[in-house]
């Protein structure tokens, strides 16, 4: 097993005769991506796929639609980003089972995507047949979690955690930090605000909050800072 997890799994062998198959809706931009995880859900008799999606407005469509039992969400969407379609979901229904796959390292956002209102995070390195345990794990009503970021969250409860560095991922909000990311990619604040659907003001307006809890003075810092930190992560 890839992952040294904290994972309770229905089983395959769980289905009661007469049971339905659960169902999944894949929200992912990434075409392939969403069929080689349909491939694997298809040869589950436990589970079956109801939608797929690759930007944040048919994603919540299909959910209102179809009903899911659980949704695999993507971090990194067309239209928005995975955080925030977690937080419209939930307050569509605050009972949705939400589990996420992500490329990105589960130290940079699991906590947030948990805090967002999902039950689990995997990272898309793990082997394709792990994710269908952790959908089964979450299915359950069970928090789906790698060891370490388990005992890093223990840590934090009992007050042992590392204190704030002062890192963006730390001190910045959510949508913060989703600015912070696509500068560091290139965009400008026109198609940062294209791409998050927000005016050109609010994104100057986030830009100014974040140099400010970041302790940078122009923007050339802040395009130098948000580079290096998306370096940095991959």
């Amino acid at each position: 097993m890839g992952v040294n997890a904290m994972k309770v799994g229905m089983g395959v062998n769980a289905m009661k005769a007469g049971d339905r198959a659960a169902r999944v809706l894949i929200v992912d931009d990434h075409p392939a991506v969403r069929e080689g995880l349909g491939v694997w859900i298809a040869r589950q008799p436990d589970l079956e796929l109801c939608g797929e999606a690759a930007e944040v407005a048919q994603a919540l469509a299909l959910f209102d639609e179809a009903s899911p039992d659980v949704v695999v969400v993507d971090l990194s969407l067309k239209g928005g980003d995975g955080i925030d379609l977690i937080k419209r979901i939930r307050a569509r229904d605050d009972h949705a089972r939400i589990l996420v796959w992500s490329m990105y390292p589960e130290t940079l956002y699991a906590e947030r995507a948990l805090r967002a209102g999902a039950l689990g995070y995997i990272n898309k390195q793990e082997p394709t047949g792990q994710i269908v345990e952790a959908i089964r794990c979450v299915l359950a009503g069970k928090m789906y979690l790698s060891g370490p970021l388990s005992e890093r969250l223990l840590r934090a409860a009992v007050g042992r955690g590392e204190g704030p560095t002062g890192a963006p991922d730390e001190s910045l909000t959510d949508r913060e930090l989703e600015v912070f990311r696509l500068i560091g990619r290139g965009r400008t604040t026109a198609e940062v605000a294209d791409e998050l659907h927000l005016s050109i003001h609010t994104i100057e307006t986030y830009r100014r909050r974040i140099k400010a809890k970041l302790g940078l003075r122009t923007a050339a810092e802040l395009s130098s800072a948000a580079t290096r930190w998306v370096l940095e992560r991959g």
